[in-house]
């Protein structure tokens, strides 16, 4: 892996001989490092800078690589945690694995095996990294932003199939945070309690991906000196969630699904056959019933996965939910970049009400870090905002293909006779008088109530009002 902006490791382990190796040896692949001698130092590197991969011992003085694990998977969930562990403690590694580690290596490792392995969770925390958190109260539900239609008719789907045993196919663009969903059905469940385990399927090799999901016995391959479970064992009891599906070899697709079907299946150079009971939420980006015209996914598959589907909507079709989201952004960015912007101007929230958003929810959180970045005052105005968005881009406003017309581009529509600045005041003026009316009905028209909801002062509120010809519904 030679990636282009180098990713940083933090090694954690209180060998001083092993450190130094895995140093030189990460640097040799291309990537930055950090070290710690125990886990305090461990735990104060991870909270004090942005690391995108942990590697760490077990046994640590102070504080343990167990708890390195456990304050990760509680505080950094998107971090990947790698585990060395020493071959008399592999049972160990397995329940760090049921805990949220990303992988385990033994000790002695293969260089090589190593690599693969940080190479792997490297991909995986940059692909798997979300872009939403939790959602304030009124917000959304399920920890997700989004009041808008769409987002509501997600919820009720989430609300009506989370405690069942049914597989569940998430579709979406890619950036409108599906596996968010998956979260939610898992947490949401009788199963909350038991192990969450994700795999993206597009940050494996092809050739690996068997012994990733069903595990390999001692000696099934070159360098395999021990046996190791596959996600599908560590998943027993609780939910397994694979991200990309699409991105599943055509070949393996036929003993995945027989492991759906019959919860069961052998480890790669294994002959036991070991039953699980698991519950698969599948997630894609790409348009199944295509792939499967084109012989890239097979079918049966396919109506073994599409038992429940959520869709969530692409942010072009839920603008009422922009506003939402970039207060959630800006808030975000000011505690991780200590800055302390106020808000979007008026300018600048209606040139991103315009823009078709191609990245959805991650292009936008980028959107706001970048503008956060550059912005001197208190408020970002358009002049903070990337070319793309600018009033003088050609491109800032690029029109959906016409079978992907969407409400948001019919809302701009509207406007369209009078240019660009009158449709975007259309669209803003329709969002705004839905979460007004919105805030008026969750608090019985009580106005004072309405405006602490909507983070503006009571007079803005009323005179916002009058514009809108709200009055009457105070």
């Amino acid at each position: 892996m030679s990636p282009t902006t180098p990713k940083t490791i933090l090694v954690a382990d209180d060998e001083p001989n092993l450190r130094k190796v895995l140093t030189a040896q990460l640097r040799r692949d291309g990537y930055e490092v950090r070290v710690a001698a125990d886990g305090q130092q461990a735990l104060e590197a991870i909270d004090e800078r942005d690391i995108d991969v942990v590697v760490t011992d077990l046994r640590m003085p102070r504080v343990d690589g167990m708890d390195v694990l456990k304050h990760v998977v509680a505080n950094h969930p998107n971090l990947p945690v790698i585990v060395i562990t020493a071959h008399g403690t592999v049972d160990t590694a397995v329940e760090a694995l049921k805990l949220g580690a990303f992988d385990y290596v033994t000790k002695p490792f293969d260089r090589a095996e190593l690599k693969l392995v940080i190479d792997k969770a490297a991909r995986t925390g940059e692909l798997n990294r979300l872009s939403l958190e939790p959602a304030s109260e009124g917000h959304g539900r399920y920890r997700i932003i989004g009041s808008s239609p769409g987002m509501n008719e997600v919820y009720r789907t989430i609300e009506k199939v989370a405690d069942t045993p049914s597989t569940v196919l998430v579709t979406g663009e890619s950036g409108t945070g599906k596996e968010l969903i998956a979260m939610a059905l898992h947490e949401n469940s009788r199963r909350s309690e038991r192990p969450f385990i994700r795999v993206n399927c597009a940050a494996i090799p092809p050739d690996l991906l068997e012994s990733e999901l069903f595990g390999y016995e001692k000696g099934a391959f070159t360098g395999a000196v021990t046996s190791k479970p596959g996600r599908f064992e560590l998943a027993d009891e609780g939910t397994l969630f694979l991200d990309e599906i699409a991105d599943i070899p055509v070949n393996m697709q036929v003993k995945l699904l027989r492991a759906l079907q019959e919860q069961e299946f052998e480890r790669v150079g294994g002959i036991k056959t070991l039953s699980v009971d698991v519950r698969l939420v599948a997630a894609t980006n790409r348009d199944l019933k295509a792939d499967i015209a084109s012989g890239r996914f097979r079918e049966d598959l396919f109506y073994r996965l599409n038992v429940v589907q959520v869709h969530l909507p692409p942010l072009r079709e839920r603008p009422e939910d922009i506003p939402l989201l970039l207060e959630h952004f800006v808030d975000k960015m000011n505690r991780r970049l200590g800055r302390s912007v106020a808000g979007v101007s008026r300018e600048a929230r209606e040139r991103m009400l315009a823009y078709h958003w191609p990245g959805n929810i991650r292009e936008l959180e980028n959107v706001v870090e970048r503008c956060l970045l550059f912005c001197d005052g208190d408020t970002i105005d358009v002049e903070h905002l990337p070319g793309e968005l600018r009033p003088s881009s050609p491109s800032s406003s690029p029109p959906a293909p016409a079978k992907e017309r969407s409400r948001g581009d019919e809302l701009v529509d509207e406007g369209l006779e009078g240019g660009l600045k009158e449709a975007v005041k259309a669209v803003t003026t329709r969002i705004e008088r839905g979460m007004i009316l919105q805030a008026l009905d969750e608090t019985g028209g009580n106005v004072t109530q309405a405006a602490k909801k909507l983070k503006i002062s009571r007079k803005s509120l009323q005179t916002k009002m009058k514009e809108l010809g709200l009055r009457e519904h105070s």
